[in-house]
Parts: C-alpha cells; structure tokens; sequence
C-alpha cells in the first residue's frame, strides 16, 4: 500500500504522533484514511480546496498544508486508543493539545493568506 493523501504522508503523521501509539491506529491503512478526513477539514474551514491547486502552490504553502493535515491526523492516531501501558493518558492528553493549537495556527495563516499559486 501507498500514501494515498496529497497534503502529507504517512511519515509525516507518525513523527507528530509520536512514540507508544496503537499500533493498530499507526499504520499506512489507518493513517491513511486520517489524512483524508484531515485535508477535507482544512479544505472546509479554510473554504480552499488545497488538493485540487496543490501542484500550483508555493513550496511554503504546501509546508503549513502538510504542518496542518499531519497535525490533525496524528490526533486521530492519539485519540484512537490511548490506554498504552508505555505512556500515561496525560501525556497523550498533552500531545493532542499542541497538536490541536498547531492545525487551528495553520488553518488561521492559510485563510488570511492572499497567496494561491506561483513561487
């Protein structure tokens, strides 16, 4: 199987995940479909569908896009089981929290920027 988002990669979200995450939620299959409901969510609140112009976007703008979608995504990873005996729920509780600062930081940059396309 492949990465099958536009705006980040498998990688991606599991670097922001982090360590002791379900091993079931961390996978190529889950995080795949993470991604897809992550880059809807900031196509939606941005009201930009970023997939469609992405092969015309700055090299910046596709680095908040990524930021964004890997974020938000590896919250559904967190979020999916977060009974690790490796990691308390607190610490968790902690990842998701800068996470979710992080996705509403990037949503707020792309949707008070003017730029769309070109280097």
């Amino acid at each position: 199987m492949a990465d099958t988002g536009i705006l980040a990669t498998t990688a991606s979200v599991q670097y922001k995940a982090g360590a002791n995450c379900s091993s079931t939620s961390n996978t190529e299959t889950y995080i795949n479909n993470f991604v897809a409901q992550a880059e809807g969510f900031v196509n939606v609140a941005t009201r930009k569908n970023w997939c469609d112009a992405y092969s015309t976007l700055n090299s910046d703008v596709k680095q908040i896009l990524q930021d964004a979608v890997s974020c938000l995504a590896a919250i559904y990873v967190i979020n999916y089981d977060m009974s690790s005996a490796n990691c308390s729920r607190i610490e968790f509780e902690d990842r998701i929290n800068i996470l979710y600062k992080r996705v509403m930081d990037c949503i707020e940059v792309l949707k008070a920027s003017k730029f769309i396309t070109g280097a």
